[in-house]
């Protein structure tokens, strides 16, 4: 059995400020990474650590923190050359794990230096005009001492000209160079930097607020960084009713990092006093800009609390060797994915109509959307997330990916019912987000948690078979998507022809739910849902639809087909190209097109609406 292990990184700090003070600053290992190459899609390192003489191994990290599996970008890692005393020094990478180098030290020796470049791959993290550095990309460490404990003096050197913002504490700025002050390896490769030519901090502090929270964005051009007033004051919003969802903090200060930009990957990654978050270049500027925040920031956020702080015992490691072990994926990505939009509702990043909306999605997509739930319960989801996570393309419906996040969603919904129901209306989700997350501020650290210890926290809120229920919906391979929660609420899921207004990656279902195919503009077949009538007629994932009805293939000209075939004899024929073949494929379906939607069960009362509630005064 796992023991709750909590770990204070503003005592590590305090400790790094003291060997200073005392001069043992040359223990530290010192990294400066030259950013000046950005435009080039290179970046420069060199690093000098205190060794002694005899074997050495070097590790890159491998398994990263949010990530959930051994994907650190090894492959960007290219010439490596360590030297000593002026003097190269051979090394090996080792034979059975490529992240692992190893190096004999001669005799003599104290101190060993690496230089080495990382390669920014198309679509990573540089453009032109930015780069949002994360420290695991840069970093070498030494192989003993886990990475909590291992003490770096950081340096960036920028291109001439842009600006940076950061949660790592500067030590000095000099022109294009900034130091840091000494930081443990665990919380450096925790707090990322953001760098460009165009460059915007926006204080989003709420008033009586004790603790500093700032957005710092940068993005491909200056007209990106116009955030309206309305989002600011929505953003302004979401931290108040964090403190009250919550009821504590568990940083020193807190930054929104933001890249805008059409060129780097999109996606959001956590850490405990700052948030990765990557949108396209003019999101700021259209008017779904609230949903793009609420949907990606808001998530993120919540994880300083739930996945940063409170984190599940086996993903809490050592160091970045060590594997992780992902069973409780559901509690760690789920709750999140809960609370994250639920926070946005109630900042008004999303409209309660949107939150509905959003909901209604992940029912459906749940649902007829994924007969995968038939053969591959939601545990499995978690168990698997490395090798059959986010790397798995095609036939999603059929595999299934990373539902834990989506179904998480439905299955602590559910829960948020559940405590309100058998406390009967005493206590709410927030009470045990008070409890479950709460304590002291002693800045970032994690306090680890097993399946059991979760179960016993429910229950010190509202007492119920909650280990029963969880293993239940767990283990589930009903084809049914777990909608008790909306359910509960007062609230059920219904289908129109009319679709979601939804910007992002829920608003386009194409026509999952009507033939069974999600096919893009061009005529790509993303996926074909095994059983629907799409794929019954031969059209499955990666093929390419570029005829309708002997008529030149457009999303428009499809729904066209499938209203017209509606309550009629006449099929939707498409043509389509397999490989390099042709093949006419005869669709029999007859129920026009189909849409989810969330709409008010009056036999129960509105508690979906209470939830998403404002609790700070707005």
């Amino acid at each position: 059995m796992k023991i709750c292990r909590v770990q204070s990184f503003a005592l590590l700090a305090s400790i790094a400020i003291i060997a200073g003070a005392l001069g043992l600053s040359a223990q530290n290992i010192s990294l400066t990474v030259d950013a000046t190459k950005t435009q080039n899609k290179i970046l420069h390192a060199h690093l000098v650590m205190p060794v002694k003489p005899g074997p050495l191994t070097v590790y890159y990290p491998k398994w990263i923190p949010g990530e959930h599996g051994p994907d650190g970008p090894i492959a960007s890692l290219t010439g490596l050359k360590f030297e000593a005393d002026g003097k190269a020094i051979p090394w090996r990478r080792d034979l059975l794990d490529v992240f692992t180098f190893h190096v004999d030290v001669p005799a003599g020796v104290s101190r060993l230096e690496a230089n080495y470049d990382y390669i920014e791959p198309d679509g990573g993290s540089a453009t032109d005009k930015l780069l949002i550095l994360e420290w695991n990309e840069v970093a070498l460490y030494p192989e003993g001492t886990p990475a909590e404990k291992l003490m770096y003096e950081a340096k960036l050197i920028m291109p001439e000209g842009w600006k940076f913002g950061s949660a790592l504490p500067v030590a000095g700025q000099s022109g294009n160079e900034v130091s840091f002050k000494p930081i443990s390896l665990d919380l450096l490769v925790d707090s990322p930097v953001a760098t460009g030519l165009y460059y915007r901090n926006i204080d989003i502090t709420p008033a009586g607020e004790p603790i500093h929270h700032q957005m710092d964005i940068v993005a491909d051009s200056e007209d990106a960084l116009n955030m309206s007033a309305k989002d600011q004051k929505a953003m302004t919003n979401l931290v108040a009713e964090s403190g009250k969802l919550f009821g504590t903090r568990h940083y020193r200060d807190y930054h929104f990092i933001l890249g805008l930009s059409d060129h780097v990957a999109h996606f959001g990654l956590e850490h405990h006093e700052s948030n990765d978050s990557r949108l396209p270049e003019d999101v700021l500027l259209g008017p779904g800009s609230g949903m793009a925040l609420g949907g990606l920031l808001a998530h993120e956020f919540v994880h300083s609390w739930n996945g940063k702080f409170r984190r599940p015992a086996d993903l809490a490691v050592a160091y970045y060797q060590e594997p992780m072990k992902t069973d409780l994926l559901w509690g760690y990505e789920g709750l999140t994915d809960y609370l994250g939009p639920m926070l946005a509702a109630r900042s008004g990043l999303f409209t309660p109509e949107q939150y509905h909306e959003w909901l209604a999605s992940i029912a459906a997509m749940l649902g007829p959307g994924r007969p995968g739930r038939t053969w591959r319960p939601l545990r499995d989801t978690a168990d698997a997330e490395f090798g059959m996570g986010f790397g798995a393309r095609g036939w999603l419906n059929w595999r299934r990916g990373t539902d834990y996040y989506d179904e998480g969603d439905l299955l602590w919904l559910e829960v948020a019912t559940i405590i309100h129901r058998e406390s009967h209306g005493t206590k709410s989700i927030d009470d045990f987000c008070h409890a479950f997350h709460g304590g002291a501020n002693n800045g970032p650290e994690v306090k680890t948690y097993t399946f059991d210890e979760l179960v016993s926290d429910l229950n010190a809120i509202a007492p119920f078979d909650w280990a029963t229920f969880l293993h239940k919906r767990l283990d589930s391979t009903s084809p049914e998507a777990p909608v008790g929660g909306i359910e509960n609420g007062g609230w059920k899921v219904t289908y129109t022809d009319q679709p979601a207004k939804l910007e992002g990656r829920r608003g386009n279902p194409g026509f999952v739910y009507s033939i069974g195919l999600q096919v893009g503009a061009d005529g790509m077949v993303g996926d074909s849902i095994v059983g629907s009538p799409a794929f019954e007629a031969g059209v499955s994932s990666g093929m390419k639809v570029v005829g309708v009805n002997g008529r030149v293939f457009t999303p428009e000209l499809l729904g066209a087909a499938i209203k017209d075939a509606k309550d009629g004899s006449k099929p939707v024929t498409l043509l389509v190209v397999v490989d390099d073949y042709y093949r006419t494929s005869t669709i029999n379906y007859h129920d026009g097109l189909r849409y989810p939607h969330l709409v008010r069960d009056d036999s129960k009362p509105d508690y979906l609406d209470e939830l998403i509630k404002a609790r700070a005064g707005q």
